[in-house]
């Protein structure tokens, strides 16, 4: 058995879809009515997809429901290739949490969530090149009380030429932007809410960044140059927010830190900087390879970047030096 899979009751008519295991004898499903039960394991039995394939051939199997009027049409699937989180809608109410690996990469993963700083695994897992894997169930009605996702990757290629970089990425979910993250899912192709684990930071355009000036700052150039960032540019959290950092999340508090980074590492490339310094800390390490991963992938503007000066640093900061 695995979470995702749909079951049969052995003592009832019902059917529903396992959402967790419940120690090393239960598991919880979700009945197509979208309320959760535990269950025995031994109450349960998996529904084969032969079986469809036997009621279809005996004539027996469900008419199929004919689409509404006006109904929307699938939506096209128009992601590229990566690693996405997908929520696809099993019920009106229950959403199974997919890792999508539309990639030509092996893909090694573990799947968490992370609650009031509390972190909780819940799978791990390899997946094939466009493959696919239900990972854990979430319910609409409970949205406001959405753990945060946590998913660490490795991707792998036998013969590969290219040594790629484990990464973490948390997902906090907001309905502002949830909502409108609908879309047709790779590989599962059907309607989901998708959400891209690598997407890549779009190259920094500098004649860009002087469009978006105010005419104050284009016609007086003094007035530009206070925008310049720092030769040392110090993202400990404290430094950055005035909330308190008790308050906020680990995933907060990486989001907070990676968009004062990407800006000013947008306006030191703008500004035709000759180098500039990132000093994060050395704490568990996150920030620094979040960092330097962006980094390798801006090599047409970063001449190379390494380890600041450790007699001042030690191994909490990166130097960056530009082209």
């Amino acid at each position: 058995m695995n979470i995702g899979d749909r079951v049969r009751l052995l003592h009832g008519k019902e059917q529903g879809i396992i959402t967790q295991f419940i120690g090393a004898d239960q598991v919880e499903i979700a009945i197509d009515n979208d309320f959760t039960i535990p269950v025995l394991r031994r109450e349960v039995v998996v529904i084969a997809e032969e079986e469809d394939t036997y009621l279809k051939n005996a004539g027996l199997e469900q008419p199929t429901q004919e689409p509404r009027k006006n109904e929307a049409a699938p939506l096209p699937v128009t992601a590229t290739a990566g690693i996405y989180v997908a929520l696809v809608p099993q019920t009106e109410e229950l959403l199974a949490v997919t890792i999508i690996n539309f990639s030509d990469f092996d893909l090694l993963f573990t799947y968490g969530e992370e609650t009031n700083n509390r972190y909780k695994g819940i799978q791990n897992d390899k997946l094939t090149p466009k493959n696919s894997k239900v990972v854990a169930h979430l319910h609409l009605k409970d949205f406001d009380k959405w753990p945060d996702v946590v998913i660490q990757y490795l991707q792998h290629r036998v013969s590969g030429i290219t040594l790629l970089e484990p990464v973490v990425k948390r997902i906090k979910f907001k309905a502002s932007s949830f909502y409108k993250s609908k879309k047709t899912a790779p590989v599962v192709k059907k309607e989901a809410y998708l959400f891209s684990l690598d997407q890549k930071p779009t190259e920094v355009n500098p004649d860009k960044i002087l469009e978006n000036l105010t005419e104050t700052e284009t016609q007086n150039p003094e007035a530009y140059q206070l925008k310049m960032p720092a030769h040392e540019v110090d993202l400990h959290i404290e430094k950055l927010t005035d909330v308190d950092p008790a308050l906020m999340s680990n995933s907060e508090m990486l989001r907070t830190q990676l968009a004062v980074f990407q800006d000013n590492l947008d306006r030191a490339i703008a500004s035709n900087m000759h180098e500039i310094v990132f000093i994060h800390g050395t704490g568990n390490g996150v920030l620094r390879k979040e960092i330097q991963k962006i980094l390798s992938q801006r090599r047409t503007q970063i001449k190379y970047y390494e380890d600041a000066r450790k007699e001042k640093f030690g191994y909490g900061a990166t130097l960056v030096r530009f082209k």
